[in-house]
């Protein structure tokens, strides 16, 4: 049985989605932030195969730089990169252009991370490994179905992973500062960030 606050993040995320639907965008210009270079290279070339005029960078600076230069209609961003968090990116896309669709891709994918991507502008977020079809369709989607939590409770492992995600939020991924109000050793805190999301 889920919790309470399980419940609460699940229903934020459907509130937050439910505003993001909107028009598809006409123009198909593409932005792929993606630092794992033999992804990226297939990706782009599935995308291009769709359509779509691809711009694909390896880090969250250029994917900022891409951002400012010219805002694309769409955008699919790896969460974690080697210079930072791809949320960054997808809130600039948002800041600059707000009828960007923007797709977050992530191996480290939970509740609580999504719901702060999709607030701060994503339109949907999969978890790797994703293939060039599911992206595709994510991104042309008019309505985004995801599976109901009383139909698909989380173990207990996985409760405090989504409490240690949502702090670790709150805090703007400061690991210090989770650490403290978690009373958590900082390298414990490390080492469970670092790991993927228990099922």
């Amino acid at each position: 049985m889920i919790d309470d606050a399980g419940a609460a993040e699940h229903n934020d995320f459907d509130a937050a989605v439910e505003a993001a639907i909107g028009e598809i965008p006409q123009e198909l210009t593409l932005l792929i932030v993606e630092d794992d270079k033999p992804f990226l290279g297939r990706l782009t070339r599935a995308m291009e195969a769709r359509g779509f005029l691809v711009t694909a960078v390896e880090s969250v600076a250029e994917g900022l730089a891409a951002v400012e230069a010219a805002p694309p209609a769409f955008a699919i961003i790896d969460m974690r990169l080697g210079d930072g968090n791809g949320i960054d990116v997808i809130s600039s896309l948002k800041v600059k252009r707000p009828d960007a669709r923007g797709i977050i891709l992530t191996g480290y994918g939970n509740i609580a991370t999504a719901v702060t991507a999709v607030k701060l502008g994503a339109f949907d977020y999969l978890a790797k490994p994703a293939d060039a079809d599911e992206i595709y369709h994510a991104l042309m989607a008019t309505k985004i179905d995801k599976p109901d939590a009383v139909d698909n409770p989380m173990s207990a492992d996985r409760v405090r992973w989504e409490h240690i995600q949502r702090v670790y939020e709150s805090c703007d991924r400061n690991v210090s500062e989770t650490a403290r109000r978690l009373n958590m050793h900082r390298r414990t805190l490390q080492r469970i960030l670092a790991k993927r999301a228990p099922r």
